[in-house]
């Protein structure tokens, strides 16, 4: 006959075991619960701070980003660019919503190649931004990588059957500190309109499937 004690005392220790078994279960969906409620919070501040169509960053994120940006510059040369699209409603009235959207997407991917590690964003409608570190800021420069930028975001874009030809209308503008963004960015501004009031008198030129869009 099994000593009561050995039996008792096995019956104690499967129930350790067991328990041990059950708080270790819990441990892991308590991790998996946190990591999961980890992705989403990481997925929600993304999602506010970032354009959902393009995943640049939207407008708030870009001055945040930039104000850190031009803290830490350490003397490095900044420039403000604002680059426009013309006669963009030309695409959605003529082509739907969806080509705009794709128009977009590309011009977002050719702004964030021709950055690099700079900061580009998405500041709303056809509207980009970004604060570019450079060599120099002289006026030189500025007129070269204007042009560069434009010719970047000329180039056709394949759409389905189409090639759409969509040119964009561009300003920059050298950021003098740390609490200059707002004004080099308006000065930025201003030059892509001056740019674009020229670009609107140029007469208009239409490629293989493409709309009647000024060139850059």
């Amino acid at each position: 006959m099994p000593d009561p004690l050995t039996v008792a005392s096995g019956i104690c220790a499967v129930g350790a075991l067991f328990s041990s078994w059950q708080m270790g279960r819990r441990a892991v969906r308590a991790e998996a619960e946190i990591a999961h409620l980890q992705a989403a919070l990481a997925a929600e501040r993304h999602a506010a701070s970032h354009d959902p169509l393009t995943g640049l960053p939207n407008r708030r994120a870009f001055y945040r980003l930039a104000a850190t940006l031009l803290t830490d510059a350490a003397g490095r040369p900044l420039v403000a660019v604002v680059a426009d699209l013309d006669d963009f409603k030309q695409i959605n009235d003529r082509y739907g919503h969806a080509a705009g959207d794709q128009v977009l997407i590309s011009v977002a991917e050719r702004l964030a190649a021709f950055a690099g590690d700079n900061l580009v964003a998405r500041l709303g409608g056809d509207e980009f931004a970004g604060l570019l570190a450079t060599p120099t800021v002289d006026r030189r420069w500025i007129d070269h990588a204007t042009r560069r930028l434009c010719e970047t975001l000329a180039a056709p874009i394949p759409l389905g059957t189409l090639t759409l030809r969509v040119t964009a209308s561009v300003g920059l503008a050298p950021v003098h500190g740390p609490a200059q963004l707002t004004e080099a960015l308006d000065r930025a501004d201003a030059a892509m309109y001056q740019a674009k009031g020229l670009t609107a008198r140029r007469p208009t030129r239409e490629i293989a499937d493409a709309p009647r869009l000024a060139e850059c």
